[in-house]
């Protein structure tokens, strides 16, 4: 069955692929091109330095790979470590149990703590784990910094407090897909050694480009690990991206669309970039409250800038929310994955995003609620977050005014 046609504009409210600026979307609009010219260093030699910037590391290197964030996990994996490593993980929501599985189908061993969906990474209980292991069999701890699926943040530097501890030499691999860009990420200072993102979260592009920011130690361990790989080896892609080019054909339109997104977010300035998000994110909250609803997320401390995953009351489907919000509503908003389809829906609030955006995101999750069968107050949650914008969130520039 196809969607309806609906006249006006399509919104597009989930966390990833996000909204494209026309600035982006244009700058993409080239002519393919010679990627072994002289001159192709020219464009790309900039992106990874501004990507660097992103990332907030002077030390690592950056490098894209043709393909999604899951490309990067895989080449972090591959080129760092050996079959049959120990390695510590969480499971916290889809996509760090999805990077379990990852792990265990490349020749893993993970030791995995689970908690409940809805909490973040159980810092303290690495702590203890790695404090037990005295013998530094553990070669890696993973951890998702935003888990999209929930709509949670974890302390990476909290996780990076209890390795150091311990002493322990184990590598730090960080999926920041849906944070980098958006959310601050400190490379350095929080000793990432593996950080992945994909460029179509807070990078506001399409979906295609995988991006791994690696420490000197996790080049170093890339020396001698013996995990098969090939296309994504880092030792062919460092040999070509020194002087800016690629061991393979590389995407060369989403490059350019990649030298627009960064010429946005500086001109922006990174820090404002983090700041809108939280704003946003903060104005988003309140219109869930205000509709007497619930986030998946435990604790205010652990709440996601960048996605917010919303409860349904008791007797209403998840499910037919996203489809009245689609199919009569041109809204698309991201559904509840795996133990958590039917209960929840998400609002994506990251990338090119403003204030009216999320005021329509907050009107037409309303009226998908209500068709669905929700007792929630029309007008409630765009009320609620209009007066965060007007009266508690400061813009930039703009002195904010104590909320009544």
């Amino acid at each position: 069955m196809f969607k309806a046609q609906h006249s006006g504009q399509t919104h597009l409210f989930i966390p990833g692929p996000t909204n494209v600026p026309e600035a982006v979307r244009q700058a993409m609009n080239v002519a393919q091109q010679d990627m072994r010219a002289a001159d192709f260093g020219q464009l790309t030699l900039p992106l990874f330095e501004g990507l660097k910037k992103v990332f907030k590391t002077m030390g690592g290197e950056v490098m894209l790979f043709p393909g999604s964030g899951t490309s990067a996990w895989e080449a972090a994996i591959t080129n760092t470590l050996n079959p049959g490593d120990k390695v510590l993980m969480a499971r916290y929501g889809q996509f760090s149990t999805l990077w379990v599985k990852m792990a265990e189908m490349l020749g893993l061993e993970p030791i995995v703590v689970d908690v409940p969906w809805g909490a973040g990474v159980p810092w303290k209980e690495f702590g203890r784990i790695l404090g037990r292991d005295k013998d530094d069999e553990i070669k890696a701890v993973f951890v998702t910094h935003n888990e999209t699926a929930t709509g949670v943040v974890s302390d990476i530097e909290a996780v990076r407090r209890v390795m150091d501890e311990c002493f322990h030499e184990a590598l730090l691999f960080v999926d920041g897909v849906s944070s980098i860009g958006s959310m601050d990420f400190r490379m350095d200072q929080w000793g990432v050694d593996l950080a992945v993102t994909g460029s179509q979260k807070g990078l506001m592009m399409p979906a295609g480009l995988g991006i791994l920011g690696v420490s000197q130690k996790a080049l170093e361990a890339s020396k001698t690990a013996t995990m098969r790989r090939a296309y994504y080896d880092f030792a062919d892609m460092r040999a070509f991206n020194k002087d800016g080019y690629f061991p393979y054909t590389p995407p060369t339109p989403l490059l350019h669309g990649l030298r627009a997104a960064l010429g946005l977010i500086e001109a922006e300035g990174l820090e404002a970039v983090f700041a809108r998000h939280a704003r946003l994110a903060e104005g988003v909250r309140r219109g869930v409250k205000a509709w007497g609803l619930d986030t998946v997320a435990e604790h205010h401390s652990l709440y996601s800038n960048t996605v917010t995953a919303v409860r349904v009351p008791e007797g209403v489907d998840a499910r037919e929310v996203l489809r009245i919000a689609y199919e009569e509503l041109n809204a698309s908003f991201g559904s509840g994955l795996s133990r958590l389809a039917g209960k929840v829906f998400r609002i994506g609030h990251l990338g090119s995003f403003n204030e009216g955006m999320t005021l329509t995101a907050l009107s037409l999750a309303e009226l998908a609620l209500v068709k669905a069968g929700a007792r929630v107050p029309l007008g409630a949650g765009v009320a609620a977050a209009s007066n965060w914008f007007a009266h508690g969130a400061a813009a930039p520039g703009v002195m904010a005014v104590a909320a009544e």
